[in-house]
């Protein structure tokens, strides 16, 4: 008898003594293949509805009310990207590294800090929106502009890089610390040339969510970035990004096929940056 079928024979007692165990496991698995079916089911309505309306006329770079270019709303999504990363990423790593690292167990300070992440991370994207407008358009008089919309969504995913960041350095263990301590090594040396490279998994990870988030926004961006349909010249210009191209050709009813071509596209494009990141990071890792 091979280990396999011992190994079984053995669940399967293991389940027969308990029932509930066994209950509970086909209720994971049934959750399992329900959320992996509906995932199916999305990609493949996407695409079906979006593929046939892929045409080259989608991708000219000048947008007109014929072929309602898809072009500059994807230049303008990987500009605010880029924009959005380069705030709010060095803020919620050194953030998360003082939390961790420099910080003292039990601090009321930093137990504040967590709690107000963690109540930022949960506020509606159009609250952060009209916050936007409020204070970036209008106080900071700088108008509709990709800067406005950068800063908006960088607050906004700078919890999440924050808490993302903080788990992957505690997943580190303390015994590289100390090997480091005792080989002569200072604490900063210690963090960033041990601590931080070993956590670089962790933290691309929460950047990934954070472009997730970035590329699929559009309530704080419509009132931040505003919606003009051309790649602005400077960041203080206004333009849309692919998903509020997508619910602006949506909402007017007139460019359906356009919207789904749309949907594939951005599908395509998410997909994209999380295979890139996780090139990345197993080769970080490797080094």
């Amino acid at each position: 008898m091979s280990s396999n079928q011992t190994t079984l024979k053995q669940k399967l007692g293991a389940y027969r003594r308990r029932p509930g165990s066994f209950l509970v496991m086909l209720l994971v698995m049934l959750s399992a293949i329900l959320t992996f079916t509906v995932l199916i089911f999305l990609i493949a309505y996407i695409l079906i509805r979006g593929v046939p309306y892929i045409t080259p006329s989608l991708f000219s770079f000048t947008y007109t009310s014929e072929n309602a270019s898809l072009m500059p709303a994807l230049i303008n999504t990987v500009v605010m990207t880029l924009l959005s990363l380069l705030i709010a990423v060095p803020f919620g790593i050194f953030s998360a590294i003082f939390l961790v690292e420099y910080a003292g167990r039990g601090n009321r300070f930093v137990e504040m800090i967590r709690l107000t992440t963690e109540t930022l991370s949960g506020i509606p994207s159009i609250v952060y929106g009209l916050f936007g407008m409020l204070f970036f358009v209008t106080t900071c008089e700088w108008g509709f502009s990709l800067l406005a919309g950068a800063f908006t969504l960088a607050i906004m995913i700078l919890p999440l890089i924050m808490r993302t960041t903080e788990e992957a350095l505690r997943s580190v263990p303390d015994s590289y610390r100390e090997g480091s301590f005792g080989l002569g090594a200072g604490k900063l040396r210690t963090v960033f040339r041990i601590v931080l490279p070993s956590a670089v998994p962790g933290i691309l990870a929460g950047v990934i969510l954070a472009v997730g988030r970035i590329v699929g926004e559009t309530a704080a961006l419509i009132y931040t970035a505003g919606s003009v349909a051309d790649v602005p010249s400077s960041v203080m210009g206004s333009g849309r990004t692919l998903a509020v191209h997508m619910y602006n050709l949506a909402n007017e009813g007139l460019y359906m096929n356009q919207a789904y071509a749309t949907a594939v596209i951005l599908l395509v494009l998410v997909v994209g940056i999380n295979t890139l990141s996780g090139i990345v990071a197993k080769r970080l890792t490797k080094a």
